[in-house]
């Protein structure tokens, strides 16, 4: 009986402490939500990167994921505030040039080689 006892004492302690868990991860996703204001960077759920263009609604969001093309989401589909864009993060230097240069040489020479794929081998048993 005393086993039981505890053993319902476990369980229910860990049932508190999951819903606890639970209710702080949806008072944050909802904090994040009201917080969005237009010119915020975010990602959505499925991972697309976008830029906040209208917030006026309470429950959909406008996002700008190319320049001029403006979509419309639930504000639900908003997982997360992102870095802003920096356009010098793209900037190549003289070096990763050379690295993919001498990458595509290596393609090129794989693909004048046939490839074989390997015999396949049956076990009887």
């Amino acid at each position: 009986m005393e086993l039981l006892i505890v053993m319902m004492a476990g369980l229910g302690l860990m049932m508190f402490f999951t819903v606890r868990k639970q209710k702080k991860a949806q008072q944050a996703q909802n904090d994040l939500q009201e917080s969005l204001t237009e010119g915020d960077r975010v990602m959505t759920t499925s991972g697309l990167h976008a830029t906040v263009t209208d917030t006026s609604d309470d429950t959909t969001i406008e996002l700008e994921i190319a320049d001029g093309f403006v979509t419309t989401w639930l504000r639900q589909a908003v997982r997360e505030k992102i870095e802003p864009f920096d356009d010098d993060e793209f900037d190549e230097d003289d070096e990763d040039v050379d690295a993919v240069d001498e990458t595509e040489d290596l393609a090129e020479e794989k693909r004048d080689e046939p490839e074989v794929a390997p015999s396949l081998e049956h076990k009887s048993k």
